[in-house]
């Protein structure tokens, strides 16, 4: 415990790790571009200076408070300097600002803003580097990029890839991919969690929605949207709701709105899942082999561990991510009605991820040129046509989703928050199937925001070692621990971004990491409040088992291996 004087005011510190955190403890805002609490501290911006009573000036972000320093936050000094740094990147910074996606949302245009940046000193950008679209889920602008390294670390750090980094010297310097190679050409996982540290344009993603639009506007195409269970508790934050609130029936009325043909939930993909993955978990386990069972539902996981660890390969379930099952199925459902009806069924995912625009871009998601899923947008995207077509989402009447691919289970939907797979395949594996079962599952370590959970459960008196990790760089570690005999696990489940969909690159930026837990209370909230709690007990899933997927369980895998997977009756 200490105290220390900021401007003038008495502020006791304890487990703050510097003086910027102390001075927000004080109801100050300083400013800042390359800070975040989950990433090291860097002290590039200057932007967060104080001054001291001797008239001394330092970074409050590197700099830890002393009991009774004395420091002040808005000095002339400390206004002319703040301002002198604006004026210096926006001096090398690309000013189209009202053609860039990050405008109103840009934190530099903010800045300026605030404190009343209206001329610029020091001429304009000379030269203008090439734009990189090369990748199918970030675009890259360096004309906007502020060098603040915020990308940079949180690639390293967090996701542990290290796919952008600095280059060149002075005022040469850049943040650019390993060799000045494109995205595309570099292992980028396409999570996009460099996007959602950006402060400006310079990371954004790639927008799709001109390809929804054009579909929807075509008579010839029977448009179908699937909504990932994560969307459902973020999207509301876009038009002034609350995160986690849940506006599953708003979303339906606006993409009807929209022009949608139908909508249905990426929730009863994942009840497919689970009851796909529990099976082969459980075959797994009989047999002693290819253990531990990694998840698949992820692809920016599934793609940095092609990258970082091949030999993994057996151990990745073979089940498609409920996406893709959704798109497989989907394609199966309306092939006879394309086939009568003349027309073309084109599948819209929306999701929270960045990554799922890969996913569906893969060769082995393709049947004769026919993708299983035809586009993939964000949350942010669906934001975006919702504010292009001037419907006002606040207002909307609570629609229902369509039949038969409209019902979800509890388990399905819990798939948006880290832990909710492995969850949603215990409450498919006891054979306890009460009410208290549930609560049981529920304490057992596998909910919360930590980057690695571990649990040990008794299924049906068998003892269970289980792993959830999101992040990464968190998934290294782990992976790295069990090659090394350190740790033994029987079922891994993997997220690419801390905190799982919820925190998706696709989705808005969260403002704190409480937004990140209200959206998993949001989560959860619509897990309690559905009737139906186990993937195995979704009346649609078992009609699907035993009408359209029987004899075709190949539709739900990735590869040969689902011919094992004989469960005609498995619901």
């Amino acid at each position: 415990m200490g105290q220390m004087l900021v401007d003038g005011q008495r502020i006791e510190f304890s487990d703050e790790k510097n003086i910027l955190q102390v001075i927000r403890k004080a109801g100050i805002e300083l400013p800042t571009f390359c800070y975040h609490s989950e990433l090291s501290i860097y002290g590039a911006c200057r932007m967060c200076v104080v001054e001291d009573k001797w008239g001394g000036i330092s970074a409050s972000c590197s700099t830890p408070p002393k009991n009774g320093m004395e420091v002040y936050t808005n000095t002339p000094k400390l206004q002319k300097h703040r301002k002198m740094i604006l004026e210096l990147l926006l001096s090398a910074h690309d000013r189209d600002c009202t053609s860039c996606e990050k405008n109103g949302r840009c934190k530099l245009q903010e800045l300026a803003i605030r404190f009343g940046i209206k001329n610029i000193r020091f001429g304009e950008r000379e030269e203008n580097l090439p734009i990189d679209d090369s990748s199918c889920a970030i675009v890259r602008n360096p004309n906007k990029c502020i060098m603040c390294g915020d990308c940079v670390r949180m690639c390293e750090e967090v996701q542990g890839i290290g796919a952008l980094g600095f280059a060149y010297r002075g005022s040469n310097i850049q943040v650019v991919p390993a060799f000045k190679k494109k995205l595309k050409d570099v292992d980028c996982v396409n999570c996009g969690q460099c996007r959602t540290v950006c402060p400006t344009g310079a990371l954004i993603i790639r927008n799709d929605t001109a390809k929804v639009w054009k579909d929807l506007n075509n008579k010839k195409k029977r448009v179908v949207a699937q909504i990932a269970p994560a969307v459902r508790v973020s999207i509301g934050e876009e038009f002034g709701m609350a995160p986690g609130e849940i506006t599953i029936g708003k979303i339906a009325a606006a993409l009807r709105k929209l022009g949608f043909d139908e909508v249905y939930d990426t929730g009863i993909a994942a009840d497919l899942t689970v009851i796909e993955e529990s099976k082969e978990f459980i075959e797994r386990l009989e047999k002693g082999e290819r253990l531990p069972l990694f998840t698949s539902c992820c692809p920016g996981w599934v793609r940095y561990a092609e990258l970082k660890f091949p030999e993994l390969k057996d151990n990745i379930s073979t089940c498609r991510s409920p996406q893709q099952m959704f798109g497989a199925v989907i394609k199966e459902h309306y092939k006879k009605s394309d086939a009568e009806d003349g027309r073309e069924t084109i599948s819209v995912a929306i999701m929270p991820c960045t990554a799922k625009k890969y996913e569906a871009g893969r060769e082995e998601y393709s049947n004769n040129g026919v993708k299983d899923v035809d586009v993939v947008i964000t949350t942010q995207e669906l934001c975006l046509m919702i504010k292009q077509a001037g419907i006002m989402f606040g207002r909307l009447e609570e629609e229902a989703l369509d039949m038969p691919f409209g019902l979800a289970s509890g388990a399905g939907i819990i798939f948006g928050v880290s832990g909710g797979v492995s969850e949603a395949v215990l409450r498919r594996c006891y054979s306890q199937k009460t009410s208290s079962t549930l609560k049981e599952i529920s304490f057992v370590g596998v909910r919360g925001m930590d980057g690695i959970k571990e649990t040990v459960v008794n299924i049906n008196g068998k003892e269970i070692k289980m792993a959830i990790v999101s992040g990464l760089k968190n998934a290294g570690e782990l992976i790295k621990a069990i090659q090394k005999g350190e740790k033994n696990y029987d079922f891994v489940e993997v997220m690419a971004c801390p905190g799982g969909c919820i925190a998706g690159a696709g989705q808005p930026l969260p403002s704190s990491k409480s937004v990140t837990r209200q959206r998993a209370g949001g989560i959860y909230k619509a897990d309690s409040s559905s009737q139906i709690k186990r993937s195995e007990e979704n009346p649609m899933v078992i009609a699907l088992y035993n009408g359209l997927l029987k004899g075709k369980h190949g539709l739900l895998h990735n590869h040969c291996a689902c011919n094992s997977h004989s469960n005609e009756k498995e619901s």
